[in-house]
C-alpha cells in the first residue's frame, strides 16, 4: 500500500473517532472539510519515510505521529486563513474554512484539530508507551512557544524579525517534528534526522515564497500575492526571485546532504529531490531567474526585515 493512501486512511479513522451523534454536526463538517481533500501530505509521508528509514518496529506509533502532525498542520492552515491574519478565501484550491463555515467554527475547527493530534498520538503509543513523552514533547515543542509555528504566526505582528528565524518557525518546525518524532517512533536518535528537517522546512517556506512571487494559485492552492499584501517577511523581499532560487536550490542540497547514511540513504536523497522538483520545477528556475537578472531586480543578502 502506498503511503499517501495509509495516510488518507489513518487521518479518517482519526476524525472518525471524534464524531458521533453528540458532536456539533456543523463542527464536525468543518473539521473534515479542513482535512479533506488534503494537499501533497508531505509532513506525514515524510515522517514515515524517517521511520521505515529507521526501521520502523512499531508501524502503529509511526503512523499516528503522522497523523498528529498532518493534523496539526490542518489546524495551523485553517488559523492562518483567518480574517485577522490572511483572510483567504481559498485553501486547497476550495473554499477556506473561515469562508465555507464562519469565523467561529473556524477559531473552534483549529483548536479541535490540535486536540485530536494529541488524542490520535497518544491512543497510538499503547505499544511503545516509553517513547510518548518525548515524541509529546517534540510536537508540542514544534508547534508551541518559542519556537514552534504559533510563534512564526506571531513573528508576524513584531516590528522587526530575522527571516530565518520566521520561516524556521511558521514553516520549518512542523518539518523538524516529522523527522525528529519520525525517527523517535522508530526507536531511533531523533538529533541525527533534526537537520534534515531544518533545511525541508525552510526550503518549503522558501518555495512558497517564489510561487507567491511568481502568481502559481494552482500550486498554491490559495490566493497570490499575499506577502507583499500584507507585507510579511519573505525570502523575495530579502533576497530578489535569483537570490531566493539560489538559496531554495542550496537548502535542498543541504537536505540532501544531511540524511544519515544507512541502507534507505539512496531512497530518503531521491525523495528531496522529487520534492524540489515539485515544489520549483528546474525549468521555471531558470526561466525566472534570467527573467529577474534581466529586470534588475534586488539581490541582496540582508536578512532582517522591518514591517
Amino acid at each position: 500500500m502506498k503511503a499517501i493512501t495509509r495516510i488518507e486512511q489513518c487521518l479518517a479513522m482519526a476524525l472518525a473517532s471524534a464524531e458521533d451523534p453528540s458532536c456539533p454536526p456543523k463542527l464536525a463538517g468543518a473539521v473534515r472539510h479542513a482535512v479533506f481533500p488534503g494537499g501533497a501530505r508531505i509532513r506525514p509521508q515524510l515522517a514515515l519515510a524517517v521511520a521505515r528509514a529507521c526501521g520502523m518496529d512499531d508501524p502503529r506509533l509511526s503512523e499516528g505521529v503522522a497523523v498528529a502532525i498532518e493534523l496539526m498542520h490542518c489546524a495551523s492552515l485553517v488559523h492562518d486563513d483567518l480574517p485577522c491574519f490572511d483572510d483567504a478565501k481559498t485553501r486547497r484550491g476550495r473554499a477556506s474554512v473561515h469562508f465555507a463555515y464562519g469565523e467561529p467554527l473556524a477559531v473552534l475547527t483549529g483548536d479541535a484539530l490540535i486536540v485530536l493530534a494529541f488524542q490520535t498520538l497518544a491512543a497510538a503509543a499503547s505499544q511503545s508507551p516509553l517513547r510518548l513523552p518525548a515524541l509529546m514533547h517534540i510536537i508540542a515543542s514544534c508547534v508551541g512557544m518559542p519556537s514552534g509555528i504559533v510563534a512564526g504566526q506571531a513573528w508576524e505582528s513584531e516590528s522587526r524579525v530575522s527571516l530565518m528565524q520566521y520561516q524556521r518557525a511558521k514553516t520549518g518546525a512542523l518539518f523538524v517534528a516529522a523527522t525528529s518524532a519520525g525517527a523517535l517512533s522508530a526507536g531511533a536518535d531523533p538529533k541525527q534526522w533534526q537537520a534534515l528537517g531544518d533545511c525541508l522546512g525552510e526550503a518549503y517556506q522558501v518555495a512558497d515564497d517564489i510561487r507567491d512571487v511568481m502568481g502559481q494559485a494552482d500550486l498554491l492552492g490559495k490566493p497570490v500575492g499575499q506577502d507583499a499584501q500584507h507585507d510579511r517577511p519573505n525570502a523575495i523581499a530579502n533576497l530578489g526571485l535569483s537570490g531566493a532560487i539560489a538559496h531554495f536550490e542550496s537548502l535542498i542540497q543541504a537536505a540532501s546532504d544531511s540524511i544519515p547514511e544507512g541502507p534507505n540513504a539512496k531512497s530518503m536523497r531521491g525523495l528531496v529531490m522529487q520534492e524540489s522538483e515539485r515544489l520549483v520545477p528546474r525549468a521555471a528556475c531558470n526561466a525566472y531567474r534570467a527573467s529577474d537578472s534581466h529586470t534588475g531586480a534586488n539581490s541582496g543578502t540582508n536578512q532582517s526585515v522591518s514591517h
